[in-house]
């Protein structure tokens, strides 16, 4: 659950149980199953289309490290390696922007092994994959045991990229962690 949400302190608080990892996964499954049935083609973990000219754009950019500006209260932006976020309280974010005061709460740069990592991550997310180049020897390995568990397809891997089969979408995190030690 993302800290700082109302559900997470619902959860926290007892009034409503966590979600269960299995119920989610079989959620995932039933819909990967609906939307491809339908002619859907899933282009990044939590994202279907119709193909790749009907792929929203707006969040390839997250997932490929673009730059875009992020407008209103809570709101975060990426322009040219550097990140900053906006005060989520919408009061706060109009009285800043009356002053004409910046409504950024904080910023933060990356360091190259930062930017590294999150590359990783991000494009292991995608259904092209992450380039194997990406990796460090132990990560190099951590894709050759993916594939052989099922998790990476062997046909990408081969071909130089890091695809996760539909198993490991699911397991995604796990997968990651391993690929960048």
């Amino acid at each position: 659950m993302e800290e700082g949400t109302r559900l997470a302190a619902r959860i926290r608080r007892g009034e409503i149980p966590a979600p269960d990892d299995d119920a989610m996964a079989d959620r995932y499954l039933a819909a990967d199953d609906l939307l491809s049935s339908a002619g859907l083609r899933w282009y990044e973990i939590s994202n279907w289309a119709a193909g790749p000219g009907a792929q929203c754009r707006h969040n390839l950019l997250y997932w490929t490290s673009g730059n875009w500006w992020g407008v209103g209260p809570g709101a975060h932006s990426h322009v040219g390696g550097t990140r900053w976020w906006n005060v989520r309280h919408p009061s706060a974010y109009a009285a800043r922007v009356s002053a004409g005061d910046s409504p950024a709460q904080a910023r933060e740069i990356l360091t190259e092994r930062e930017q590294r990592l999150e590359r990783i991550l991000l494009l292991t997310r995608l259904a092209g994959g992450c380039p194997v180049t990406e990796l460090d020897p132990a990560g190099r390995a951590a894709a050759r045991a993916a594939v052989a568990d099922g998790l990476a397809e062997r046909e990408a891997h081969e071909a130089g990229r890091v695809v996760l089969t539909q198993r490991g979408r699911l397991l995604a995190d796990a997968v990651v962690r391993d690929l960048t030690g």
